[in-house]
């Protein structure tokens, strides 16, 4: 419990200076260069030492997917809390109601050690990042033990301010929209489909379209489609 306590402190004391000037894109990879900037944990052995650590990297966001709690629940690596969760989902909205899954990874670049108040340091980084016109790149200050809290709690949000354009693109093309053919489910995964059916048509593994059919719950929709691949071969 107490370490539970200090990653909510850490993301309490965390702010951002300056925020990317673009949303996470709808139909691509999101390449975002972070800086987050914190006080040493050896300041207190130097209380006038004016130091502050800044590590940097990049977040990379993989192109938005559209999931369902159905489709979600064959994913590997949640919790059986998540798993639960995406039941109770299923249950109250329906096993093909549509969803937006991110998915992030984290490319640490380096660590250097600045001089002034990390506010100072950060404000400077921002200044330097507005010369440049750096529109991807986020500045924050934050608690050096717990730097990559800092880190998550600004992607949580930052996913939260896109998601709501992000839907708006997607149901613009129509992805998010039911398609009755195939049992309710979002356009989008009726895309995947066709285009996994002409990869097999030209050499793909016809296991990876089963797997992928049986994922959505949509193998009788497209049984004899997927038995016509081997009636040709």
């Amino acid at each position: 419990m107490e370490d539970f306590a200090d990653w909510i402190r850490a993301a309490e004391q965390t702010w951002v200076v300056r925020y990317p000037r673009q949303h996470l894109a709808t139909f691509g990879v999101t390449s975002l260069s972070y800086y987050v900037v914190t006080e040493p944990i050896y300041r207190d052995l130097d209380p006038h030492g004016k130091e502050g650590v800044v590590r940097t990297g990049k977040v990379l966001a993989e192109k938005p997917s559209i999931v369902t709690p159905y489709y979600a629940m064959s994913l590997e690596g949640f919790s059986s809390e998540a798993y639960e969760y995406l039941r109770h989902v299923s249950d109250e909205y329906g096993p093909n109601s549509p969803g937006i899954l991110y998915q992030y990874r984290n490319e640490p670049e380096g660590t250097e050690i600045l001089s002034g108040e990390p506010s100072e340091i950060a404000h400077r980084i921002d200044q330097d990042l507005t010369k440049k016109q750096e529109n991807l790149a986020v500045v924050m200050v934050g608690v050096d033990e717990f730097w990559d809290v800092s880190l998550l709690k600004f992607i949580y949000e930052y996913t939260s301010r896109s998601a709501e354009r992000n839907v708006q693109e997607l149901n613009s093309r129509g992805m998010l929209s039911p398609n009755q053919s195939i049992g309710g489910l979002p356009g989008a995964a009726a895309q995947q489909i066709e285009r996994m059916f002409r990869e097999v048509r030209n050499g793909r593994n016809p296991e990876d379209l089963k797997r992928e059919l049986d994922r959505w719950g949509a193998f009788e929709f497209y049984e004899e489609r997927f038995l016509d691949l081997f009636r040709r071969r």
